[in-house]
């Protein structure tokens, strides 16, 4: 622990090594997001509306079912 607070405390850290870690965070949340509310909703949320924001995507059983 003494180690992490004194390589912390140098200075030893790049910052674009964290901002790589924090921008990676924050896409697999938002991806992870979007890919939740388009898949089918657990038990309990059926009748709960999609929010206005989220783009809709179609997967390829909905598109292959509308052609035929």
């Amino acid at each position: 622990m003494y180690l992490l607070l004194e390589v912390a405390a140098s200075g030893g850290v790049p910052v674009y090594f964290i901002a790589v870690y924090v921008v990676g965070f924050i896409a697999a949340v938002t991806i992870g997001s979007i890919a939740w509310y388009n898949s089918k909703k657990p038990p309990g949320w059926e009748d709960k509306e999609r929010p206005d924001f989220l783009p809709k995507v179609e997967s390829d059983n909905n598109t292959e079912s509308k052609q035929e």
